[in-house]
């Protein structure tokens, strides 16, 4: 959704990314095997849990960084427009499912779906 939003091209389920010129060659992993594809940027890519192995922070990494000063940032500060692209007119909601109907017999229901107009 977000590609199509901001007319990007799009890369899921990304393992493996490597970023050359204004492209990035995109390897992900379908069903039978890997599939390589290159996307131009900007792109949205979407990662599988491939792409990265986490590391664990140490204790004493903790504790430094809870010691260093961490700058606050606007928006504005950023140059990113934040009013919204969208705008919504109505919310209601979807219409309340009405029961069914019984039958007796398979004549009744070819006649009862032939005035529908089903059949």
């Amino acid at each position: 959704m977000v590609a199509g939003l901001l007319s990007w091209p799009q890369a899921v389920f990304a393992s493996k990314v490597d970023i050359k010129d204004k492209q990035a060659e995109v390897v992900r992993e379908i069903d039978g095997g890997l599939e390589t594809i290159r996307v131009k940027l900007p792109a949205v890519i979407t990662a599988d849990l491939r792409l990265n192995q986490p590391r664990f922070a140490n204790l004493p990494s903790i504790q430094k960084a809870k010691k260093k000063p961490m700058a606050k940032m606007s928006p504005k500060d950023l140059g990113v427009d934040i009013k919204p692209h969208q705008e919504y007119l109505s919310y209601e909601e979807p219409p309340k499912r009405q029961g069914g109907g019984r039958v007796s017999s398979v004549d009744e229901l070819i006649s009862k779906l032939k005035e529908k107009g089903l059949i």
